[in-house]
């Protein structure tokens, strides 16, 4: 391993730690992700060539800036979607259309609200994916739950729901998208086995966390009003909701249709809701029109969280340094030898890694190094493939970083690093163990007996 890699691996875990004590420091972790993704990139343009072939002489600049503009359009995708999503969740809850999904939620037992919030994330994640998911129940807990306290302990759990839901489902979280999209694993084939293995990680956290909430809520004057109707009728709150939530479920679909990426079906919703909406509110009476401008998509965009966009931005593109310089895949090869045929512990371990760093490039790294077999654990459906889905899916809720859906509620809710390392990263790991020590069980003593593989 040259200086250069050994200085760019530093960069990035002494930038990782400051973001670990950011309730030390105050210093904001976007600010230390947008330096710490400059100057991993920085020190990589000292000697490209070491890394890039066509990266010498008067071509080292245009090699590098081609590699980078590569990696930021890839992360672009992501911050678009999420923007996107942000939005489109902001804009159905502003105007009325989860009023009737909090009041499936809404009880006075913290307990109860605890096992609803659990079972309705991991539904819905399946359903539309972990990201967005994430978004639509703190902005319902938002209005069920005042006290902060208890509010960061019902987000705690809808990242590890929601991560967990993303795991069983094809369309769930980006990394089961990509293997469902190599072709090494099968939507059924992944949903009958990682099913019962993701509810386990999800349920045991749950029963843990049941034991920090004691007695019952209560609702202050504004939370009462939050389930007020808005200006709009009943009609148009229900049209808005369908539009949105449908447009959200219909993104895969469109992809796998236009084999477009992602954010241009959220763009596309986005867009069909904007004008929607903009259509109701003008025909509004002018007074009405003036207190609901805030409901408006033009206002929320410019409440979007920007903080947490840069943070994503910085993190991920820091995260492709290291991907780009072969870290990642020369740590898969690491562990492949030295844990040679126990998959168990391989993917166990990448699923660890995966809340250190992006579990996407960790992903791809696998799908590169391991080759798809025609029989036993490295075939489709085979034991590798679907233990990757998810360590890689549930693995990334044991830091607050470690996954779309904890970046997101870390910036919504304003949780700390060190705070969910304390509270929260050894529920999740139990929950993790307990999954794979599930899915060993039933490969072993029920779906090879009757003959399921």
């Amino acid at each position: 391993m040259s200086s250069l890699t050994i200085a760019i691996i530093t960069a990035f875990v002494i930038g990782y730690f400051c973001i670990a004590i950011e309730s030390v420091t105050k210093v904001n972790k976007a600010a230390i992700a947008l330096l710490m993704f400059v100057v991993c990139w920085t020190l990589f343009m000292i000697d490209p060539a070491q890394y890039l072939a066509n990266a010498i002489g008067e071509g080292k600049a245009l090699a590098v800036s081609s590699v980078i503009e590569h990696h930021l359009g890839s992360t672009s995708t992501t911050l678009f979607f999420l923007m996107g999503a942000m939005t489109i969740v902001e804009l159905v809850d502003q105007n009325g259309g989860f009023n009737f999904v909090r009041d499936m939620l809404q009880t006075h037992s913290k307990k109860t609200l605890l096992w609803r919030i659990a079972f309705m994330t991991f539904i819905l994640s399946a359903i539309l994916d972990n990201l967005t998911t994430s978004i639509v129940m703190i902005m319902i807990l938002r209005k069920l739950v005042s006290d902060k306290k208890d509010r960061l302990i019902y987000a705690a759990l809808v990242v590890i729901s929601a991560n967990s839901g993303g795991a069983f489902s094809p369309i769930g979280d980006v990394t089961t998208i990509m293997l469902w999209n190599k072709g090494v694993i099968t939507a059924a084939g992944v949903i009958m086995e990682i099913f019962i293995p993701s509810l386990v990680s999800m349920v045991i956290p749950a029963y843990i966390l049941s034991f920090s909430l004691k007695g019952n809520l209560s609702f202050t004057k504004d939370q009462a009003h939050s389930f007020q109707a808005s200006e709009l009728t009943t009609s148009q709150r229900k049209i808005i909701f369908f539009l949105g939530v449908g447009g959200l479920i219909f993104v895969p679909i469109f992809k796998s249709i236009t084999h477009l990426p992602p954010f241009i079906g959220i763009l596309l919703v986005l867009g069909v809701l904007w004008t929607v909406t903009e259509i109701f509110y003008a025909n509004l009476k002018e007074k009405e029109e003036k207190g609901a401008m805030q409901k408006r998509v033009t206002d929320m965009l410019s409440r979007i969280d920007m903080s947490t966009i840069l943070f994503f931005l910085g993190i991920l593109m820091a995260v492709a340094c290291l991907e780009t310089i072969g870290v990642l895949t020369s740590l898969g090869k690491g562990l492949d030898v030295a844990f040679e045929g126990n998959h168990y512990l391989v993917t166990g371990i990448i699923g660890v890694l995966s809340s250190i760093v992006d579990n996407v490039p960790l992903v791809a790294g696998c799908m590169g190094m391991y080759p798809v077999q025609a029989a036993g654990d490295m075939a489709v459906d085979g034991i590798f493939w679907q233990l990757l889905a998810y360590c890689a899916g549930v693995g990334g809720s044991m830091l607050i970083i470690g996954s779309a859906a904890g970046v997101i509620v870390m910036g919504l809710e304003k949780i700390t690093f060190g705070w969910y390392l304390r509270k929260i990263t050894w529920i999740a790991f139990v929950g993790y163990l307990a999954g794979i020590i599930c899915y060993w069980a039933l490969r072993t003593f029920i779906f090879e007996n009757i003959g399921m593989l």
